[in-house]
């Protein structure tokens, strides 16, 4: 059964932009789709259809579509789950699809494949990713965790605080949870000052909850909370 999950809604050129994905649990056979207005209290949604879509015939996963400005206003879209990893693609500034080339920016070849939910920010001379590690959807049984790596350029290649690049599997962990919140991840960065992810409350019999953290960066640039 398909459903409509992982949205992502940006502001960019007068529009709202909302990528959402359609896909089946465990499968890349998915899709992702595009909706915009001028006006989120008005509404009136006008459907921009398909973005990217993969079939079983792909070694890629076209959903957790997150929308990302680089240092000179050029949109992209980074996205992907499982398979061979994050994928990034720049996007047409009026038609925010893509224009061409796909970039592979993260990966876990050892793990299987278990990376996906990006999340990307410009700081300082470095573009952070943000990615989930492991699995979710298990109530308080997940592995999820979040991890980051960092590059000079959009399109990588990015490396952790060790140096290792993340699409060998690199990736420094920011948040593998704790006794209480189980499982945090699907990660969104808020103007390079506050951090968001959903985790499983140990406390209430697993129900995934919402948590809102400040982000702070030391003094390498590296982040923390």
């Amino acid at each position: 059964m398909k459903k409509i999950r992982a949205p992502d809604i940006s502001y960019y050129n007068g529009r709202y932009w909302l990528y959402y994905s359609i896909s089946s649990f465990g499968s890349n056979t998915s899709a992702i789709g595009l909706a915009s207005t001028d006006s989120l209290a008005l509404g009136k949604w006008r459907d921009d259809g398909l973005v990217v879509r993969t079939t079983s015939a792909d070694n890629y996963n076209a959903i957790d579509g997150d929308l990302v400005i680089d240092k000179d206003g050029n949109p992209w879209l980074s996205f992907g789950s499982f398979w061979s990893g994050i994928k990034l693609t720049k996007l047409d500034k009026k038609t925010m699809k893509p224009t061409g080339t796909l970039y592979s920016i993260a990966a876990r070849p050892n793990n299987g494949g278990a990376v996906e939910a990006p999340n990307i920010t410009y700081k300082d001379g470095y573009y952070y990713l943000f990615v989930s590690f492991d699995r979710c959807c298990l109530g308080v049984n997940s592995t999820y965790k979040i991890a980051y790596g960092r590059s000079k350029n959009i399109t990588g290649p990015y490396y952790d605080k060790n140096g290792k690049n993340m699409l060998e599997g690199g990736g420094t962990i920011l948040d593998a949870g704790n006794d209480r919140w189980k499982g945090p991840g699907h990660q969104d960065v808020v103007d390079n000052s506050i951090i968001v992810r959903h985790s499983y409350d140990a406390l209430d019999n697993g129900v995934s909850k919402l948590l809102i953290n400040d982000l702070y960066w030391d003094s390498a640039g590296w982040p923390a909370y």
